[in-house]
């Protein structure tokens, strides 16, 4: 089976979201897209209780998804799938070893970012596939922002990881948009609250030591990306509170994951999590060891 990029389809606002941001990404990829529809309830369960089972697809239909989408993105290869079964279950198990997971997510607004349910909590959690979570505001433009602003990535300079750096050039790549990197590292507790010449002293060896860091972790990349603009920004603050505020203008925000063998759906990590519930833009968490 062809890789894909998978979006996660039903009828509300959020979910056209991510499918209208999903058939984008598809067609700029040359890959097919795939809009996967889970249900808990058999169809004719489903039917009884929404008046057709086919209400609860994007567009009124898979049809009609299917032409809309291709009446936008002319070529562009759409499959539809009805599942039954757990929606984490299903959609973690289809985007295995796929492109690229979409979902959308149901915004609270500008000043408060992202409302998270149980499911896009459990498949950013347990999925082994890059997942893009995408604001239901952002619905009626969505082909507009999906280019309107930069990538912005999170780097560990302590643990650069490959497939976080990849994933954010490559997608500045093909949008042909600039790649923003941020570090935000903090004085040991020692210094926190030291006003004296040595507090002043590591901060200026901490600054130089984590610049060069990034820049070192980044030089592959910008080889590897050459048309890529790349900015770089290493300061004091706070990992989170940095990204969500770089976000206010960004088109995509992409964070790191690392993957765990411990219990299904509990780690995601402090800096992901708060992240995910307040960025202004879609975010992509990309798994990685």
């Amino acid at each position: 089976m062809p890789r894909t990029v998978t979006a996660g389809a039903d009828n509300s606002r959020e979910s056209l979201a991510a499918v209208e941001w999903a058939a984008g990404e598809a067609a700029l990829r040359g890959l097919p897209l795939r809009l996967l529809h889970v249900r808990e309830a058999p169809p004719a369960v489903s039917a009884s209780l929404t008046g057709s089972e086919r209400a609860d697809w994007p567009y009124g239909s898979p049809q009609l998804a299917v032409e809309a989408l291709q009446a936008r993105h002319p070529g562009l290869e759409v499959a539809t799938d009805d599942v039954l079964g757990k929606p984490a279950d299903v959609l973690c198990t289809a985007a295995k070893d796929q492109e690229l997971l979409v979902l959308g997510s149901r915004g609270l607004g500008r000043l408060t970012g992202f409302l998270l349910g149980s499911v896009s909590l459990a498949v950013v959690a347990r999925g082994t596939t890059a997942v893009v979570l995408v604001r239901a505001e952002d619905t009626s433009s969505a082909r507009e922002w999906q280019t309107s602003g930069d990538v912005v990535v999170g780097v560990d300079t302590s643990q650069p990881c490959d497939a976080v750096l990849e994933f954010a050039f490559a997608h500045a790549e093909r949008h042909g948009i600039a790649l923003r990197a941020l570090h935000s590292w903090r004085l040991p507790s020692l210094y926190a609250g030291d006003p004296t010449g040595a507090m002043l002293t590591v901060r200026t060896e901490l600054d130089t030591l984590t610049n060069e860091s990034m820049t070192d972790a980044l030089a592959p990349w910008r080889e590897k990306f050459p048309t890529v603009r790349v900015t770089e920004r290493c300061r004091p603050g706070h990992p989170a509170h940095d990204l969500v505020e770089a976000s206010h203008d960004a088109g995509l925000l992409v964070v790191g994951r690392r993957e765990r063998g411990s219990a299904p759906g509990v780690h995601i990590g402090s800096v992901a999590h708060a992240v995910l519930h307040h960025s202004k833009t879609a975010v992509a968490v990309v798994p990685h060891a």
